[in-house]
């Protein structure tokens, strides 16, 4: 069976800019990743988060990497299945930190991601995006670090002192 060599790139393509949206906060470009109808189901240690609609998962993004937030994604090791010239499968190792600083703490882990694809209007988008924690460690947070650049500080979404 000959590989769909373009759907694979650009499916990679794809993920890679959900990694670097999710990290800089950028809204408009996740906005282009996900289809209108897209599911995501994340499963932690300690948490489940579940949403369905694009609206309500770039928001509740959008409050997750808030400016007093810094983030790092790192996505490897792909295993994309191009099932037809319109969905696919992908299956993402995920290397991951986050910095709280309203809450003062790290979670530092690693996951594997499961996404479905579908490819509309001449470009592929993640119609469902899960993962499931391979380990999660989640540490307080007792010296604030000395942060020389912030990136989300400049342009994650500035949240209400009682937000959670």
């Amino acid at each position: 069976m000959a590989l769909n060599l373009e759907a694979i790139e650009l499916i990679r393509q794809l993920k890679y800019r959900y990694f670097r949206a999710i990290d800089t906060a950028d809204m408009e470009t996740l906005k282009g990743v996900f289809t209108e109808d897209a599911t995501v189901c994340y499963v932690g240690g300690t948490y489940r988060f579940e949403a369905e609609g694009r609206d309500n998962i770039l928001q509740a993004l959008e409050y997750a990497f808030h400016a007093e937030a810094i983030a790092f994604h790192h996505g490897n090791h792909p295993e994309i299945e191009v099932q037809s010239d319109t969905e696919a499968t992908g299956l993402w190792y995920l290397r991951d930190w986050f910095l709280d600083l309203r809450r003062n703490i790290t979670t530092d882990g690693a996951s594997f991601y499961r996404d479905r694809y579908v490819f509309r209007d001449g470009r592929w988008q993640i119609r469902h995006s899960g993962y499931e924690r391979v380990w999660e460690i989640v540490e307080e947070v007792t010296r604030t670090p000395n942060i020389t650049a912030h990136h989300l500080a400049k342009h994650g979404k500035k949240l209400p002192p009682d937000a959670e």
